[in-house]
């Protein structure tokens, strides 16, 4: 399973709007989900749908309309959203639950392929619906708070926004190249801000 560009797009539009709800806006609009993601807004667009066609948002039209989530974030699982916009988790066909396949294989019963496969399938699917849209919109924000970031879409991100909080997504990247520094250690995942020490 490889996460595509929408389907990462819709989950970052996702927590978005879950920080959107817990410092008390009610809707944000696409260009600002857009924008403070880099985004491309059209393709934004098309992938808002999706998600409104699933349950995972509803909108409101008009000037002051926007989009929110349409149930608790605590009521969605990483792994509902991913399926929904990039299909099945199994990296084979013969090991999906949702969308099985039968494979080349002569004989599947015993096919240490698709034990593996079995394996690296649950795994993934273990963790993608353990945790909720809550659980990551929770550890994004303990961390925006810990760095004293301002939280994206409240009031005091809009007063900040003058003075650029943090780097255009690509300039990010660019450095973090550059500088051969990872963005992320081991420590900043999710499950390890929510459980502490923890091995896989």
């Amino acid at each position: 399973m490889k996460l595509s560009k929408k389907g990462e797009y819709a989950l970052r539009s996702l927590i978005n709007l879950g920080i959107a709800a817990e410092v008390g806006r009610s809707l944000v609009q696409v260009a600002e989900l857009a924008e403070s993601e880099q985004l491309p807004v059209k393709f934004l667009e098309q992938i808002m749908q999706a998600l409104k066609e699933a349950g995972f948002v509803e909108s409101k039209r008009g000037k002051f309309g926007g989009y929110r989530l349409a149930k608790p974030a605590g009521k969605i699982t990483i792994g509902q959203v991913v399926r929904v916009i990039d299909g099945p988790l199994a990296p084979i066909g013969c090991v999906s639950q949702t969308a099985y396949e039968k494979c080349t294989c002569p004989d599947e019963a015993h096919c240490g392929l698709r034990m593996l496969m079995l394996d690296v399938r649950n795994a993934i699917a273990g963790i993608l619906d353990r945790y909720t849209l809550a659980d990551v919109v929770e550890v994004t924000l303990r961390k925006l708070r810990r760095n004293l970031v301002p939280l994206p879409f409240s009031p005091e991100a809009a007063a900040a926004a003058s003075t650029p909080v943090r780097l255009p997504a690509r300039h990010a990247r660019k450095l973090a190249r550059s500088t051969g520094v990872a963005r992320l250690d081991a420590t900043e995942g999710v499950i390890h801000q929510l459980l502490g020490d923890y091995a896989i």
